[in-house]
């Protein structure tokens, strides 16, 4: 028996390609969200506002 095709095997490996690159970018908005999170939980604890970079993913706004 012979095993799957070329076309097969890259078929279902950009299936799992996209499928991790969907689960990283969920993590990364997770990720950012606590970041976030945790800035606003210091500035209130320490009565200021830190400075923020611009966001990469916000194209610098």
């Amino acid at each position: 028996m012979t095993g799957p095709s070329a076309d097969e095997t890259l078929v279902r490996e950009n299936a799992y390609l996209r499928q991790q690159n969907a689960q990283l970018q969920r993590d990364l908005t997770a990720a950012l969200a606590d970041a976030d999170r945790l800035r606003q939980i210091a500035e209130r604890i320490y009565g200021r506002t830190a400075p923020r970079p611009p966001s990469p993913l916000g194209g610098g706004q």
